[in-house]
C-alpha cells in the first residue's frame, strides 16, 4: 500500500477513528496497530507477511535469552542465531540471483561450462529496512544497552509500525519500544503539524519527484544515443532531486503519520545538498543508515582507534557494504565505494592541510560536494557499467557530437528545479522546517498549505512505487 494512494488514506481514517476511539484500551489500541501494520505491508504480497513473523518471534526469543544469559559462548551462540536468520533471509530473497550471476561467470572464466536459470526471486518489500531494525534489537542487547521489550506485542509492534515499516527511517529499539508501553495521543498541535509533513511529504513525491523530475530522468538514463554534455547533467540533477524528493518525502510523510498517532520518529533527512564535505554529507543524508553502518560495522571494525590505515580501511569497508545494501548490482558497489573513497580523501586532506571554511569560501566547498555527489548517483541509477560511463563520459565534455534528446523547457526546467534546491538546502542547514513555518504569519503558512494541497488534487499522478522500496 503506497502513501501516495486513495487506499491508504480510507485505510488511515479507519485506523484514526479505532486508535482516537475512547472505548478501547491501550492494549487494544496497540494491537489494532499490530494488525493494521500487517494489512499494510500483506495487500502488497500476503505470503511475505511469514518472513516478519519468523524474525519477529527469533529475535525476540534471542534478545530474551541474550537477557538472562551471562555465558559468553551461549551469548554468541544466540546472537550468531539472530544474524543467520536475519542475513540469511535478506542474501536469499535480495542477493540470491546476484550471487548466482556472479558464481556463473567466474565458473565460466576458468573454463567451466556452467549455465544456471536465473532463480526469479521476489524480493520482500523493505526487507533491507526491517532486517536492519531488528537486528539492532538484538545488537544492542547482546552490548547490554538496552534491556528486552516489556511484552510480545510492543516488540512485534516496534518491528513491524506500518508508517516506517518498508522504507524507514531505521528505528532503533530505545527511540520506539519505549513510547508503545504508555497511552499515546497526539495534541492538537502535533495532529496539526503531522498532518501539515504528511502534505509536505506527499507534495516532495507527487509534484516534485514523480511531476517534474522523472520523466527526465528516465529519458536520459534509458536513452541509447550518446548525449549531448547539457543532456547528461540535466538527466544525472534530475535523478539526483528526484530520490531526493522521493526517499525523503517517504521519510516526511512517515514521520507526520506517526506523529499525528503520537508517536515520535527521527529525522532522516537534513538537506543533505547544502552538506560541507562528505562526513557532513552522510550526517544529512539516510541518517537512520548512517548511524545504524557506523553503530554496528564502522565502529566494530576498528573506527577512529587503532590508527589512519585502520580507519581508512573501515571507511572503504563501510561504504562498501553500505553500497550493496542498496541493491544486489556492481553499480551499487561502486556508488559506495566512490563515496568511500571521497570520505577518505576529505579526512586524507584534513589531516594535512589546513582549510578554514569561511562565509567567503563555504558556498564554494558546498557546490563542490554536491557535484561530486552527483557523479555518484549515475551509478546509482545507470542499469549497467556501459551507461554509466557514456554519461560520466558526456559530463565530463568528450562526447562532444553527442545528440541534444531534451527540450529546451525540460532542460531549463532541471537547471532550475536543482538550482533552487541546492540553495534551500544551504539556507536550511541550520534550519528545521518546523523553525521556519513558527517564523511566517498564519497566513502564508496557511496559504503554502493550501497550494500544496491544491497540486497534490489537480496532480495527474499515476501512484508510482517510492524509489527506496526496492531496496
Amino acid at each position: 500500500m503506497l502513501f501516495n494512494s486513495l487506499g491508504f488514506l480510507l485505510f488511515f481514517v479507519v485506523v484514526l477513528i479505532l486508535y482516537y476511539a475512547p472505548i478501547f484500551r491501550w492494549k487494544f489500541k496497540k494491537g489494532m496497530l499490530l494488525v493494521a501494520s500487517y494489512v499494510f505491508y500483506g495487500l502488497w504480497n500476503p505470503p511475505l507477511i511469514l518472513l516478519l513473523w519468523i524474525s519477529t518471534v527469533v529475535d525476540w526469543t534471542v534478545g530474551n535469552k541474550l537477557a538472562v544469559t551471562e555465558d559468553k559462548r551461549k551469548r554468541n551462540g544466540w546472537l550468531i542465531l539472530s544474524l543467520v536468520v536475519n542475513l540469511g533471509f535478506l542474501g536469499f530473497f535480495k542477493y540470491g540471483d546476484f550471487l548466482l550471476q556472479n558464481f556463473t561467470l567466474l565458473a565460466n572464466s576458468i573454463g567451466w561450462d556452467f549455465e544456471a536459470r536465473p532463480i526469479d526471486i521476489i524480493l520482500p518489500m523493505g526487507i533491507s529496512f526491517y532486517t536492519f531494525q531488528t537486528m539492532s534489537y538484538t545488537l544492542d542487547i547482546y552490548y547490554k544497552k538496552i534491556k528486552p521489550a516489556r511484552s510480545f506485542l510492543d516488540f512485534a509492534l516496534y518491528v513491524t509500525f506500518f508508517p516506517q515499516l518498508v522504507a524507514g527511517p531505521i528505528v532503533r529499539a530505545k527511540e520506539l519500544i519505549s513510547q508503545f508501553y504508555v497511552l499515546k495521543r497526539a495534541t492538537v498541535h502535533q495532529f496539526i503539524w503531522g498532518m501539515f509533513l504528511l502534505t509536505l511529504g506527499l507534495f516532495q513525491k507527487v509534484i516534485m519527484a514523480d511531476t517534474l523530475l522523472a520523466d527526465t530522468s528516465d529519458t536520459i538514463f534509458n536513452s541509447t544515443a550518446a548525449l549531448n554534455f547539457w543532456d547528461a547533467w540535466a538527466g544525472t540533477l534530475a535523478f539526483s532531486g528526484q530520490i531526493f524528493f522521493d526517499f525523503a518525502g517517504y521519510s516526511t510523510c512517515a514521520i507526520g503519520i506517526a506523529l499525528m498517532l503520537g508517536i515520535i520518529l527521527p529525522h532522516n533527512f537534513l538537506y543533505p545538498y547544502g552538506a560541507i564535505g562528505f562526513s557532513d554529507f552522510w550526517r544529512r543524508w539516510h541518517i537512520s543508515l548512517s548511524t545504524w553502518l557506523r553503530d554496528y560495522l564502522y565502529i566494530p571494525l576498528g573506527g577512529n582507534r587503532h590508527g589512519i590505515r585502520r580507519m581508512y580501511v573501515a571507511l572503504m569497508l563501510t561504504m562498501l557494504l553500505g553500497g550493496l545494501w542498496h541493491g544486489a548490482a556492481w553499480t551499487f558497489v561502486v556508488w559506495g565505494l566512490l563515496h568511500g573513497i571521497y570520505l577518505v580523501v576529505e579526512k586524507a586532506l584534513k589531516h594535512r592541510v589546513k582549510i578554514k571554511i569561511n562565509s567567503i569560501n563555504v558556498i564554494f566547498f558546498a557546490f563542490l560536494t554536491f557535484t561530486c555527489v552527483n557523479f555518484t548517483w549515475v551509478f546509482f541509477r545507470a542499469g549497467d557499467f556501459s551507461t554509466a560511463r557514456h554519461m560520466i563520459e558526456s559530463m565530463l565534455f568528450l562526447n562532444p557530437d553527442g545528440q541534444l534528446v531534451l527540450g529546451y523547457f525540460d532542460l531549463l526546467k532541471v537547471f532550475t528545479i536543482t538550482t533552487i534546491l541546492f540553495f534551500t538546502h544551504w539556507y536550511m542547514r541550520k534550519r528545521t522546517v518546523k523553525m521556519v513555518a513558527q517564523s511566517l504569519p498564519t497566513w502564508l503558512f496557511a496559504t503554502v498549505w493550501a497550494i500544496m494541497m491544491f497540486l497534490l488534487v489537480i496532480a495527474q499522478g499515476s501512484g508510482e512505487q517510492f524509489i527506496y522500496f526496492q531496496f
